[in-house]
């Protein structure tokens, strides 16, 4: 009896193989003979679970995106934080890749966003990515109160999305070291907080 393939595994070996070569030269020269190569299957193979290349791209970038959400998640589930203002923190951290550990993924994930600037269908998927992001951080400074009004959150939850973004780059370009972009992001952070403790009305005994 023929052995049957199971595909969402074999997209999902796929999507590591493109990762692999894009950690090791970027995606524009990518094949999908590269890929089929990579993964250890035959370009039918491939060709039968993607039509084409870019179909092939956008599911691996959706791949990636989804190793950082869950990581992300990870961070907050498995290290309890002290209060809601270090849960924004961790999440940050986590977002940002700037530790050693994660270079390949900023690598990746860098990759995939300068290809983005030529391929409409990644750009949007990107935006998916990041609209799923900012609506993390928008829950999480609400809990901890950073700031007052949606306009206001909202605003916020852009400009920390921005920042840990260039941060990922100027590490992983050798601009910044690791330990620099960190006291940059928790500069950025330990200002929100005390902003949000003068704005914060006292209470009359």
């Amino acid at each position: 009896m023929p052995r049957q393939v199971d595909h969402e595994e074999r997209r999902r070996v796929i999507a590591e193989a493109v990762c692999r070569l894009a950690d090791e030269s970027g995606l524009e020269g990518v094949t999908v003979r590269d890929v089929a190569e990579r993964a250890g299957l035959s370009m039918g193979a491939v060709q039968r679970c993607f039509r084409t290349k870019e179909e092939m791209l956008v599911f691996a970038l959706g791949h990636v995106g989804e190793q950082i959400g869950r990581r992300v998640r990870e961070r907050l589930v498995g290290s309890p934080a002290q209060s809601a203002a270090s849960a924004v923190g961790y999440a940050a951290e986590e977002l940002a890749l700037l530790r050693a550990g994660q270079r390949s993924e900023a690598r990746v994930w860098l990759a995939f966003v300068a290809q983005a600037a030529v391929s409409g269908p990644l750009a949007g998927t990107l935006r998916t990515g990041y609209a799923a992001m900012e609506e993390l951080l928008v829950r999480l400074l609400t809990e901890a109160g950073a700031q007052t009004g949606v306009d206001a959150v909202e605003r916020e939850a852009r400009t920390l999305l921005a920042l840990v973004d260039g941060l990922t780059t100027h590490v992983l370009i050798g601009r910044l070291t690791e330990r620099q972009a960190e006291e940059v992001l928790h500069a950025h952070l330990g200002g929100l907080w005390t902003h949000c403790a003068r704005s914060t009305p006292r209470q009359i005994p």
